[in-house]
C-alpha cells in the first residue's frame, strides 16, 4: 500500500503545560519515504489552557498541518480518539498522547513493517527490544502483563503490550471499526476488534517509554485496569463484531 500521509491523533485533557513540547517534537520528525504528517488534536473539554495553547501554537507554526477540535463536555480519552479518527484524512493513523511518555521519533520504526511486508497494523511494544524505558511502577507493569495475557488468550494474538498507546493502523480499517469505549477501555476494545478483521496483518516492534508519575500528570488508575479486564471479556465474548454495518 502506498502511504502518502500519516495522521497523528492527539487526545488532550489538561495538557496545556506540555502540548507545545510534543508538537515541537512532531514538527522535528522526518518520516521515511517522504510521508507527510497531519496532526489532529481533540481537546476533551480541558479545564486548563490547552485550547488556547494549541491555538497560539497553530498561529505561530503555519507550515504544520494541525487541526484542533474541542469537545463541549469531557467524554474521556477513547471518545476523543473516536472523534480524531473521524476527522483524520491520512493513509495510516497513530495515537500520540499529549504528554511526553512516547517518542514520536520512533514512528519510523512502526512504519517499516508497512513497507517491508504490507502490515495493516503495527503495535509499539514497551516490553521488547533494547530501547530505553523509564523505571516506575512494579504493579503497573504486572497489571499490563496480565491484561496483555488475558487479551491474547481471547484474541489468539501473541502481543507483548496490548495496552500500548502506539498502534499504527491503516485508516480505512480504523474508520470502519465499531468503537464504543470512551475512556481507557479503548485499547482492549480496538485490539479485539482488529483481531477479527479477516486477513489482517498485525506486527509488533519495540519502542521506548518515558513514563510519568502521578505527580507529573499520569491519569490512568486501578479502576481503569478493572475496566480493561471487563472490556477484554466483553469485546471477545459478548460483542464479537469488528465493522459497522
Amino acid at each position: 500500500m502506498q502511504v502518502r500521509k500519516l495522521s497523528i491523533l492527539i487526545p488532550a485533557y489538561n495538557e496545556g503545560q506540555t502540548i507545545s513540547l510534543i508538537l515541537d517534537r512532531l514538527d522535528a520528525v522526518s518520516l521515511i519515504e517522504g510521508i507527510e504528517k497531519e496532526i489532529v488534536i481533540v481537546n476533551d473539554a480541558s479545564r486548563d489552557n490547552t485550547k488556547e495553547a494549541v491555538e497560539l501554537y497553530i498561529a505561530a507554526h503555519q507550515h504544520m498541518d494541525i487541526r484542533l477540535y474541542t469537545q463541549t463536555v469531557n467524554q474521556g480519552k477513547g471518545a476523543a480518539i473516536h472523534k480524531a479518527i473521524e476527522l483524520s484524512t491520512g493513509d495510516f493513523l497513530i495515537v500520540q498522547d499529549a504528554d511526553l511518555e512516547y517518542d514520536p521519533d520512533e514512528f519510523n520504526l512502526l512504519l517499516k513493517p508497512v513497507f517491508k511486508d504490507n502490515a495493516d497494523v503495527v503495535f509499539g511494544s514497551r516490553f521488547m527490544g533494547q530501547n530505553p524505558h523509564r523505571i516506575l511502577f512494579f504493579w503497573h507493569s504486572i497489571g499490563n502483563k496480565m491484561l496483555t495475557f488475558a487479551s491474547n488468550a481471547m484474541t489468539n494474538l501473541n502481543l507483548t503490550d496490548m495496552e500500548t498507546c502506539y498502534k499504527l493502523i491503516r485508516s480505512d480499517i480504523a474508520k470502519k471499526l465499531i468503537l464504543k469505549e470512551k475512556r481507557f477501555g479503548f485499547e482492549p476494545e480496538v485490539t479485539a476488534r482488529l483481531s477479527r478483521v479477516k486477513g489482517i496483518r498485525i506486527y509488533e516492534v519495540g519502542i521506548s517509554y518515558y513514563g510519568r508519575t502521578y505527580e507529573e500528570g499520569k491519569k490512568i488508575g486501578w479502576k481503569d485496569g478493572f475496566r480493561a479486564f471487563w472490556c477484554i471479556f466483553k469485546y471477545n465474548v459478548l460483542d464479537r463484531r469488528s465493522y459497522r454495518q
